[in-house]
């Protein structure tokens, strides 16, 4: 399938955002990672868009979004997605689909407007343990962030390689592309406050993890859990987290793979959301742990 090109659209308060919309059927939105974009999810809009209406969007301060005025915390970004949502008139229940920061943020969606998620999706999410790679946890240090993050081919090829368990998928074009997410005028200042916001030089911050997962309990919605076994940024040892906070949810590992399965594993991972969504479509009960 040919892709659509990515749109922009403007929020009230005069971001822009950029978007990709593509098929027909019941919605479904994407939320990518920190320092990524929407073209993480473009396998899964191939795979999907023939019988769903896929969205993907470029979060605040990453892609080609705007940056917000001040730091993006989990819940600014749960806000900008519901205004992201209210803009493109996306008003029924929608898939919720999100992967690293982008799962904490669809979960934060789900607390927020429970009324407007059929089911969520995370993948590898962030919000279920304090461990996290050492290098997202040095750059919440100032004077190591400006040496961190400064944009190289290198830098982004490391990047790619700490995400990816098969190599093969560190092409030219990907390095490339991160390489260019990497340079934007504001992403080294951007990076260095959401990680901040998110955690410390000691791991992922209790504070925000806490209340998202109280607020989750209070907020059950359909939910599965994917993660990918030999993930180097968020470890699959945080699934136990998972299973005590949302016992209702199913839960997945894929072997061999990292931190990105709608990627590494695009095939089993759009065939698994299809049968997860049928029983919420249905009325199936979601709960289990295949």
């Amino acid at each position: 399938m040919t892709l659509e090109p990515p749109r922009e659209l403007r929020l009230g308060n005069g971001m822009r955002v950029r978007y990709r919309v593509q098929g027909s059927g019941d919605p479904v939105l994407l939320l990518h990672g920190i320092g990524c974009s929407l073209e993480d999810f473009d396998e899964q809009v191939d795979l999907l868009a023939g019988r769903y209406r896929c969205w993907s969007v470029d979060l605040a301060g990453f892609g080609g979004t705007d940056p917000m005025p001040v730091p993006a915390s989990v819940p600014r970004l749960g806000a900008f997605v519901a205004a992201f949502c209210a803009r493109a008139w996306l008003d029924e229940p929608l898939h919720l689909v999100g992967n690293s920061l982008g799962g904490a943020v669809a979960l934060q969606f789900a607390v927020d407007h429970p009324e407007l998620v059929r089911s969520l999706t995370l993948a590898d999410p962030a919000g279920f343990g304090r461990e996290v790679t050492a290098a997202l946890r040095l750059v919440t240090v100032p004077f190591l962030a400006r040496r961190l993050l400064t944009p190289s081919e290198d830098s982004a090829r490391r990047t790619l390689r700490a995400v990816f368990h098969d190599r093969d998928l560190v092409t030219a074009e990907r390095v490339a592309r991160q390489d260019a997410l990497d340079r934007r005028p504001h992403g080294t200042r951007v990076m260095h406050e959401t990680a901040r916001a998110l955690g410390t030089v000691l791991g992922v911050r209790r504070r925000w993890r806490r209340d998202l997962l109280r607020g989750a309990a209070r907020n059950p919605v359909p939910t599965l859990v994917v993660w990918g076994e030999e993930d180097r940024i968020l470890p699959v040892t945080h699934l136990p987290t998972v299973r005590r906070a949302l016992p209702h949810a199913r839960t997945r590992v894929f072997a061999a793979t990292g931190h990105m399965p709608q990627i590494e594993r695009a095939q089993e991972f759009a065939a698994l959301l299809e049968e997860f969504w049928r029983t919420t479509t249905t009325g199936t009960t979601p709960g289990g742990r295949p």
